[in-house]
């Protein structure tokens, strides 16, 4: 047994090869059976009579209203069923529209398309902003490690061109291979997008504080991940990014506004107790969808008061971690990843789609890892980052035991013990 722990803490276990081949399983799985789903659908519902991309139909049914004028009505939880059932069939369940009105536009676009053509742009389009963050991130992390004359030197020539195409092709199979992009596959949902807009913002930052902005406001489509954005901003004196980002936001408001009238506006803020009330506090969802500690509480019998309690000191801890986090002199990646994690942390209402966040994250701790070295325990909470989304939906609903928010809370503890080590390395020189 000490030997097994032993393992663990070290991350021996943790080859590439192991990982390699662990992920072409999964992928491998994963093609098998969206192909056989989609080879004994009917086109527009699967086998079992639920819309191809489950949750994207409540997308392109909010882009029906929107295209006839009636961008309102989405926003009405029975108008909105209706309209699924009229497009999927009468046993379509129930694909709530919860989003702002800045989704709306894009609703609007891909609801011009067959229902079939608009699940496939909106999926690949996403995807491919996905892995061009991700590629982002990697190559940022080469273009530092490459700074230096001695760590060029030895890694010059042919062999090492060679190295480095195998290096790529391992780094796009593992962001392939991550389970929650399956997920997102399964429901066409939007983690690809958020994951590839804060993960790209991230890498731009310091170098185009306007465009990192710019990829900040359009979160606010999402922004139940962008409560700690602001903080960290602010915290960091990161001005000229948050004046971006905020004056996105503004013009995001005035154009739809503009293109759908203020009546969007009041409906949605009319929406938002059926989304706190029925869906959030009364499990309309299920809480074993939900990864937060709002829905940790919630699924343990723990009352509403209780679980907002719990929910709001984990948000004032983390923010007052990732504070401290961003105005030390840690390296970058682990700010980066902090904001991750944090953010993932911080809202009472985020699904194992939204574990997309998690992509960015481990990328940055894994190539900060690579470049500094590994400390006890992280290569197997990377692993276990990495595999949760995977069975962060299932183990609960069949336990009632949660794993995605124990995993994450203590990633972020791991990441803090890090960032304190190597601030105090850098006080110290």
């Amino acid at each position: 047994m000490a030997g097994f722990i032993d393992i663990l803490r070290t991350g021996a276990w943790l080859t590439a090869e192991r990982m390699r081949l662990v992920a072409l399983a999964l992928l491998a799985a994963f093609v098998l059976g969206a192909g056989f789903l989609i080879a004994t659908s009917n086109g527009l519902n699967d086998r079992f009579g639920r819309p191809l991309g489950t949750d994207f139909s409540n997308v392109y049914a909010a882009g029906t209203f929107v295209l006839e004028g009636q961008a309102a009505a989405p926003f009405d939880p029975a108008k909105q069923f209706a309209r699924e059932q009229a497009i999927f069939g009468q046993a379509t369940q129930f694909y709530g529209w919860h989003y702002p009105p800045f989704f709306l536009g894009l609703a609007g676009l891909l609801a011009t398309m067959p229902y079939w053509l608009a699940l496939l742009v909106w999926q690949g389009a996403t995807l491919l902003l996905y892995l061009l963050a991700m590629r982002a991130i990697f190559l940022s992390f080469r273009g530092s490690r490459s700074e230096s004359p001695e760590s060029r030197a030895p890694d010059s020539g042919p062999r090492a061109n060679a190295r480095d195409r195998n290096d790529n092709w391992f780094f796009v199979l593992l962001c392939l291979a991550f389970p929650a992009v399956f997920i997102n596959l399964g429901q066409a949902h939007n983690g690809f997008l958020t994951a590839a807009l804060l993960g790209a913002a991230l890498t731009q930052l310091d170098r185009r504080p306007i465009i990192a902005g710019i990829l900040i406001g359009c979160l606010a489509y999402k922004p139940q991940f962008g409560l700690l954005i602001p903080l960290v901003l602010a915290a960091s004196g990161r001005w000229r990014v948050f004046a971006a980002a905020a004056a996105t936001v503004a013009l995001l408001a005035l154009a739809v506004t503009f293109a759908f009238g203020s009546d969007v506006w009041t409906a949605f803020l009319a929406s938002t107790k059926f989304t706190r009330t029925v869906v959030l506090e009364q499990g309309g969802t299920g809480w074993y969808k939900i990864q937060s500690v709002f829905a940790w509480v919630r699924l343990w019998g723990g009352g509403v008061t209780l679980a907002y309690a719990a929910q709001g000191a984990v948000m004032l801890l983390v923010a007052a971690a990732l504070t401290w986090l961003w105005r030390s002199p840690a390296a970058y990646p682990l700010k980066a990843a902090g904001l991750l994690i944090g953010s993932a942390l911080a809202t009472p209402y985020s699904l194992d789609y939204d574990l997309m966040l998690l992509a960015p994250a481990i990328a940055f701790l894994a190539l900060d890892g690579m470049a500094r070295g590994f400390a006890p325990w992280e290569k197997t909470t990377l692993a276990a980052l990495w595999i949760v989304p995977l069975v962060a939906r299932s183990i609960p609903q069949a336990t009632l035991i949660p794993l995605a928010v124990p995993i994450l809370l203590l990633a972020f503890a791991l990441l803090l013990r890090r960032a304190k080590n190597h601030a105090m390395n850098e006080s110290s020189q």
